[in-house]
């Protein structure tokens, strides 16, 4: 690159530095050029600390640090001032956007692209990591060529007509930009401070969009509490990589008097000590703290974030608002009905200022575009009776404005929703949508797509384990895990997302919604209507109360969710409701058995709700009534009594009133779950054994009554 025009670079760096600024310079070309291209001017300018992620032989001839996008999260919280992004390896909108949040003020993101107006038919390789392969034309991509071309502060570099552009002219003032703490920065650090010292039970919950320095002020007020006398700071993280601008603030603060430290603990000379465990070893180990901080909550499942708040007397949070990692406006949403009810006391603090990079960055401007980070859903009123009306609706086909507001409503209804959620809805060809709409405003939203309809001998390798395709989840779920091939052939809508504005619930939304579906699922000839959640009671009835019934459960919980998956499914051909109803037959004679070895730790009262919608597979005999009577008003004991009251679950009608009842929890806990009394005595629910069994027999009891009456 000539020296000339390595100046006029340097200059435009040195201007954005200055400005506080970042930018994103477009290299549209073919690939061997565009890589040659960010080559040759890398060797012209010190990229100490540079990131390149494609290829690491690319990497590694510009002399720079090569990542994968699948190991963004690794990088999340550190700080870098170039970062190569070569999109012909592929464009995950997560990573995209969570690796963008590493540049610092000065920084330039170069992506290395096709030509704007090819990108709808760029096959991205990333797609075929999502089933999007082969789907022809693309609107997501078409529509951030739109946003990209639009915006005047992206620098094109295009082979063959603009290869050393005129670069943008940055007014600089006398004032240089200088990241640090900001007064709303240091006003949460004392805050955090005044917390940490305070009284128990009153956690703080901190917001931010990425750069504000909410993991900084966490680290400095950590350092602060260690300084004014607390023994035992712990944070924890969804990785200790996040957590390297947490632990700087931390060292700086605590200067010299530091007397050990590694990459995930500061030590003082008097023990005093911040350390990092993960959340898993957190829970398991439950050491003593004064404190314990949560950075990047919303990366992490609600049930963690639950315990957390339950175990320690002083608990803060911090969670980005607009994010990749998971929003935190949909933590924020989620995890505020937990503390409503458990610290009813806490603490909501924001951050807005920027402390990276200076307020009204281009870069983040063009980010929240691309990837709709800011959108909300619709401010509304509640809608009178009758007024809300549903349609279908394709959000590929949407104004922006449109596409924003029902995008907001899955991002503030749904615990994460991130941006490879917007790709995949407007990309997906399977996908079919809906929208409740109250005088021209989305208050609802239903988005879903068409699963299975594998040939007969593809099924039957799925079914066996031999196979697992792209997509398809419910369908292969239940093929491999239910045991049926036919849940593979058949062809069945999951309904992937559905969200609801705040005013426009309990008023039938969302089940006029899922009932447009159903219909589709008619029109089209499909077998059925299916869905899978991370079990949550609320969202249980409601599904049941849409029609829909209980196939199967995961084994193990969602990462996301921290939840165990719930599979629910409504048969609409002949065919779909014989294999509906074959699932749940099935399932209703296993479930007991997976009980104790799976699901021992699922709160109980989604237990016995999810087992009241099982079909019965068992009739008592007189022997049984026997047995159950000598229990409930004799002597008989609870152990030998216990293969029955496990049976007991499975006759009809029993979990149905079971679930109604005072003492349901502990039934689920002791005969279902295979607790140990010492550890029902530990977590409070009983006194003793003797005490137990006596509310256990109480229980038999009322039902043996109630039966009795009829």
């Amino acid at each position: 690159m000539p020296s000339s025009i390595t100046q006029n670079w340097q200059t435009f760096s040195a201007q954005l530095a200055h400005t506080g600024q970042r930018r994103l310079v477009l290299l549209e070309g073919e690939q061997e050029w565009a890589r040659g291209w960010v080559q040759e001017w890398l060797g012209g300018f010190d990229v100490a600390g540079a990131l390149w992620v494609g290829r690491d032989e690319d990497a590694g001839v510009a002399g720079v640090r090569g990542v994968s996008s699948a190991q963004y999260k690794r990088w999340l919280g550190q700080e870098t001032g170039v970062l190569v992004w070569d999109g012909w390896q592929g464009n995950p909108p997560d990573g995209f956007a969570g690796l963008a949040g590493t540049l610092r003020a000065g920084g330039l993101l170069f992506w290395l692209m096709p030509p704007l107006a090819q990108w709808p038919g760029f096959e991205d390789p990333d797609y075929s990591r999502t089933g999007l392969d082969g789907a022809g034309e693309h609107r997501f991509l078409a529509r951030l060529a739109e946003v990209v071309a639009s915006d005047g502060a992206v620098v094109r570099v295009r082979q063959g007509i603009d290869e050393c552009p005129v670069l943008p002219d940055v007014r600089c003032d006398d004032a240089a930009f200088r990241p640090g703490a900001t007064a709303e920065q240091s006003e949460l650090v004392a805050r955090l401070v005044r917390f940490g010292l305070g009284r128990r039970r009153r956690p703080v919950v901190v917001t931010a969009d990425r750069g504000r320095g909410k993991s900084a002020a966490l680290g400095m007020a950590a350092a602060e509490l260690l300084l004014a006398g607390r023994q035992q700071v712990l944070v924890t993280s969804p990785s200790v990589d996040n957590l390297q601008s947490f632990f700087r603030h931390a060292a700086e603060v605590m200067g010299d008097r530091v007397e050990s430290r590694s990459e995930s603990e500061l030590v003082l000379p008097g023990g005093q000590a911040i350390r990092f465990l993960p959340v898993p070893e957190l829970l398991a180990q439950k050491p003593e703290a004064e404190v314990v901080m949560v950075d990047e909550a919303a990366g992490l499942p609600a049930s963690w974030l639950r315990e957390v708040l339950l175990g320690w007397p002083r608990v803060a949070f911090a969670s980005t608002v607009h994010g990749y990692e998971g929003t935190g406006r949909g933590f924020a949403i989620r995890f505020r009905q937990v503390l409503d009810r458990e610290a009813p006391h806490w603490q909501s603090v924001e951050l807005n200022q920027p402390v990276r990079w200076a307020q009204g960055d281009p870069l983040e401007r063009v980010l929240f575009r691309m990837f709709l980070l800011g959108a909300r859903g619709p401010d509304s009123s509640k809608p009178k009776p009758g007024a809300v009306s549903v349609e279908p609706w394709n959000p590929a086909q949407a104004s922006e404005a449109e596409l924003a507001e029902a995008f907001g409503l899955l991002v503030d209804a749904h615990y994460r929703t991130t941006p490879a959620d917007l790709r995949q809805w407007l990309d997906d060809p399977a996908a079919s949508s809906w929208r409740a709409v109250v005088q021209g405003k989305t208050v609802g939203v239903l988005w879903g797509c068409v699963e299975g309809g594998l040939d007969q001998d593809l099924a039957a390798q799925v079914a066996m384990g031999q196979r697992r395709m792209r997509g398809h989840l419910l369908a292969q779920s239940l093929a491999s895990h239910g045991g049926f091939a036919e849940a593979a052939q058949q062809r069945c809508f999951r309904v992937v997302r559905i969200a609801v504005a705040e005013p426009a619930r309990q008023l039938g939304v969302g089940r006029a919604l899922v009932a447009a579906a159903e219909e589709f699922c008619r029109s089209q000839g499909l077998d059925s209507l299916g869905t899978s959640f991370g079990g949550e009671a609320g969202l249980q009835s409601f599904w049941q109360g849409c029609g829909l019934r209980l196939v199967r459960i995961g084994l193990t919980r969602e990462h996301s969710t921290g939840e165990f998956p719930v599979q629910l499914l409504k048969g609409v051909s002949p065919a779909g409701s014989d294999l509906e109803q074959r699932l749940r037959r099935r399932f209703a004679r296993h479930w007991q058995v997976l009980i104790p070895r799976h699901w021992a730790d699922m709160p109980p009262e989604l237990l016995a709700q999810l087992a009241a919608d099982l079909p019965a597979t068992a009739e008592p005999g007189p022997d049984d009534w026997q047995d159950l009577r000598s229990f409930a008003e004799g002597y008989r004991g609870f152990e030998v009594t216990l293969p029955l009251l496990r049976e007991v679950c499975s006759w009809p009608g029993w979990m149905a009133w079971l679930a109604g009842q005072e003492d349901a929890g502990l039934w689920c806990r002791a005969v279902l779950q295979g607790w140990a009394w010492p550890q029902l005595q530990a977590l409070g629910l009983v006194t003793g054994k003797r005490e137990g069994e006596m509310r256990l027999r109480q229980i038999v009891a009322r039902w043996l009554a109630q039966v009795s009456e009829l």
